[in-house]
């Protein structure tokens, strides 16, 4: 890659981190080293990605290790919350000074902004100074405008119908 440009996908239907996986895989599938950063999520939680990015030696998964307070039916401490966030985005700012790192996916990055647990400017110096090569994908709902006008490519996901509506809850394989 050449000159990284920089993707989100947001808005409320599914398939923003499945597209960010799906993205990652293909970039790994090329030789490209992948650093794949899930906000929110924690590491003994089961998820099909993280068991497939264990067989991809090319794709490094790192974990905030603290769940959102809508998974926690607000039992989450948000004081550590906006701690993990912060630590874990300084682990990504120094991993991505090593410059061995092809594509950044920042899943959930949205959302972590939009709740307020991680200054946007921060967000937005680190894009404008990251290296030339590095490709970015924001993903979460509530994409910022600053963000949008920044990125290369905006999908915003329209949620027609989800069987969450239904009470159906998530299914191992396919939403996690």
């Amino acid at each position: 890659m050449q000159k990284g440009l920089i993707h989100i996908y947001t808005g409320e239907g599914k398939g923003k981190t499945t597209a960010a996986i799906g993205l990652a895989v293909r970039a790994a599938g090329q030789c490209h080293r992948v650093l794949f950063v899930q906000f929110f999520k924690v590491d003994n939680a089961s998820s099909g990605e993280k068991e497939a990015f264990k067989k991809i030696s090319e794709i490094e998964l790192i974990r905030s290790n603290i769940r959102h307070p809508i998974f926690t039916k607000e039992k989450t401490d948000r004081g550590l919350l906006k701690q993990s966030i912060i630590e874990t985005f300084e682990i990504v700012k120094k991993r991505i000074a090593s410059h061995d790192i092809n594509l950044l996916v920042l899943d959930e990055i949205n959302s972590v902004l939009a709740g307020g647990w991680l200054d946007i400017d921060a967000l937005i110096s680190f894009l404008q100074n990251r290296p030339e090569g590095l490709e970015v994908v924001l993903t979460g709902r509530d994409a910022s405008v600053e963000l949008i006008k920044m990125a290369d490519y905006v999908t915003e996901m329209l949620k027609i119908k989800h069987p969450f509506d239904n009470n159906v809850k998530a299914r191992k394989g396919i939403e996690y």
